[in-house]
Parts: C-alpha cells; sequence; structure tokens
C-alpha cells in the first residue's frame, strides 16, 4: 500500500469522520478493560484519528496518552477537540516515530488492516514498550464486517484483517498474548511484551 495515498485518503475522510463514528461505549470499554488502560499507565494510541478514544483514556485517569497518526488532518482535528495536558498529538509514521520514553500500553484500534506489513509495525511498537508493557490490536466489530466495509471503499488503502490466531503467532516473538477474541461485537489480540535479555 501506498502511505501517501492513505494519507490523502483519511485526509479527505477527517472533517466528517465523528459524524460517522458509530463506536459503542460498551464495547469500548471492554477493548479497553483488555488492553490494562488503568490509572496512571502511559498509553500510545497508533492511528488515533480525531481522538475516539482519548475520552475513555482520560475517564481512566491514564497519566499521558500520545496519539500519533500519519494524517495531518486527522490530527488537526483532534488538536482542536481536545486540550487536556495529559493529550499529546503527534502527526508521524509510527513505524519511524521516536518518542523519548518508552509506553506502558499501546493501542491500534480500528486501524491495523490500513498498515501493509504486519511483522515491521509490531515490532516498531515492541520497540515503544517497556518490558511488560502490553500491546492491543483490536476493532470494535466482528472481522468478516471490517472487511466488508474495507472492500467497499477503502480497499486501495487497506488490506484484510489477519484472523486472530495468525496475528497471535505473529505477536509471539515479543509478547506473551493472553487475549485472543473474535466474534460478533469485537476483535481483540492483545500480550504483554516479554522481557528483553540483558548483555
Amino acid at each position: 500500500m501506498d502511505k501517501e495515498k492513505i494519507i490523502a485518503f483519511f485526509d479527505r475522510l477527517a472533517e466528517g469522520w465523528d459524524e460517522e463514528a458509530t463506536d459503542d461505549p460498551a464495547v469500548i470499554n471492554a477493548i479497553l478493560d483488555h488492553a490494562a488502560i488503568c490509572d496512571g499507565v502511559t498509553v500510545l494510541d497508533v492511528a488515533c484519528g480525531t481522538g475516539i478514544l482519548f475520552p475513555y483514556y482520560l475517564e481512566r485517569k491514564v497519566a499521558r496518552v500520545t496519539g500519533v497518526d500519519i494524517s495531518p488532518r486527522m490530527i488537526a482535528r483532534a488538536r482542536e477537540k481536545f486540550s487536556d495536558a495529559r493529550i499529546e498529538l503527534v502527526n508521524a509514521d509510527v513505524e519511524e516515530a521516536l518518542f523519548p520514553l518508552p509506553f506502558d500500553r499501546c493501542v491500534v484500534y480500528n486501524s491495523f488492516p490500513h498498515f501493509s506489513n504486519p511483522a515491521r509495525l509490531i515490532a516498531a511498537l515492541a520497540n515503544q514498550l517497556v518490558n511488560g508493557g502490553r500491546l492491543t490490536i483490536a476493532h470494535g466489530e466482528s472481522r468478516a464486517k471490517i472487511d466488508r466495509r474495507h472492500q467497499n471503499h477503502a480497499s486501495e488503502v487497506s488490506r484484510p484483517l489477519l484472523p486472530e490466531d495468525e496475528l497471535a503467532a505473529l505477536l509471539e516473538p515479543s509478547f506473551a498474548v493472553d487475549v485472543i477474541i473474535s466474534n460478533e461485537q469485537m476483535f481483540v489480540v492483545s500480550g504483554a511484551k516479554k522481557k528483553e535479555p540483558t548483555s
């Protein structure tokens, strides 16, 4: 997939993104429970868009959330919506971004199919987490529904969502996967980063 096409696609959608969102708060909270989003943690929200998850993070009293998105207009829209000091917004390609400190949690919500190389993304995110930090890849719908929607209007900027067992296997070298859910309400694969050997 061409990253410039992805940027252009999401830039076009940014203004009306929130009006089109159909996220279910109960499903989001269940996902964030599995992601261990809780009081005092730091969070990297990958492909954060306009900040759909930010109010949920703040409600859970996170210490800080860094939202990163490759679309400048998505980040601009998020900046218009949020002024809380605990939120930092970064317009960047997360696979190339450098952050000063590692995070306790990383969440990839409703965006994983837009990354052309899942293994490369997972390796990059592993580098952004503390030992024991948790990576959660999730969608607030079934895998079949996500794939159908992307075939309709986003075929050039997405790939089919990996089956949950294949995704878990991709995480396994760096993460101890302990959450695998794929049903009509949600798709969640989550694990804690394995301790890196010390030299």
